[in-house]
């Protein structure tokens, strides 16, 4: 099954109201219509893994992170995106992230992830015990 994450966006929106459009008029089942916002879950997931190669690189402070079925979600502030000669600056970005990948592949995402949480739990109450000792 793939994620339904994209349905949100403008793209997944005007095909969702073109959608509602053809089932008021009639023109299309409700039935049609699920099957065809299925098929594009499977193929803007398809299309996102397979054909985009551009990088994007970013760096913020991270306000809050969760883990929860398989789902990552993060907000970052003070971001700054940057892909080769663009800069972009933003307050405030929420990432959720999807594994796509194999099991295996998703199990050693998940202990990276759960590494990095440790480096990170690690640096900041290093930090804080640091600045209490200052004090």
């Amino acid at each position: 099954m793939a994620y339904q994450l994209y349905r949100n966006t403008t793209l997944g929106n005007s095909l969702q109201e073109s959608l509602d459009e053809l089932i008021q008029t009639q023109q299309i089942t409700p039935q049609l219509a699920l099957q065809v916002l299925l098929q594009f879950d499977k193929a803007i997931n398809t299309a996102l893994a397979n054909r985009v190669r551009n990088r994007v690189n970013f760096r913020g402070s991270l306000n809050t992170y969760r883990f929860c079925d398989n789902v990552w979600t993060f907000v970052l502030n003070d971001v700054e995106f940057r892909e080769v000669t663009d800069l972009v600056k933003v307050d405030k970005v929420k990432i959720v992230a999807c594994d796509g990948k194999s099991e295996s592949k998703r199990l050693k995402l998940l202990l990276l992830f759960i590494a990095f949480s440790r480096f990170l739990m690690k640096v900041l109450f290093s930090s804080d015990s640091g600045s209490n000792a200052a004090e």
